[in-house]
């Protein structure tokens, strides 16, 4: 499954939220130096869809804001942990 997201780095605090349009936005207080914010976004998706860091890959725009992530494992469980973030986050 690939996810979409647009990456706040230095923000101050740390929060991934939905846009009014319906996007998904990370914002990390980590430096885009190094893979630092691209590392801080996987551990807050991790956190937030409780899944493991490993499962993440940032597949395009590693040194930009807008990101593609492919997230390893079950569609339809994937599916079920993101609407039921959703749910609670929407």
């Amino acid at each position: 499954m690939t996810i979409q997201l647009r990456v706040q780095p230095r923000a101050r605090r740390i929060a991934l939220e939905r846009t009014p349009e319906g996007a998904l936005k990370a914002a990390v207080t980590a430096a885009p130096e190094d893979g630092k914010a691209n590392d801080a976004v996987v551990a807050l998706l991790a956190k937030a869809w409780r899944l493991p860091k490993s499962t993440f890959e940032i597949v395009r725009g590693g040194t930009a804001r807008e990101k593609t992530l492919m997230v390893a494992g079950d569609p339809a469980a994937l599916t079920d942990r993101i609407a039921e973030w959703m749910r609670k986050n929407g």
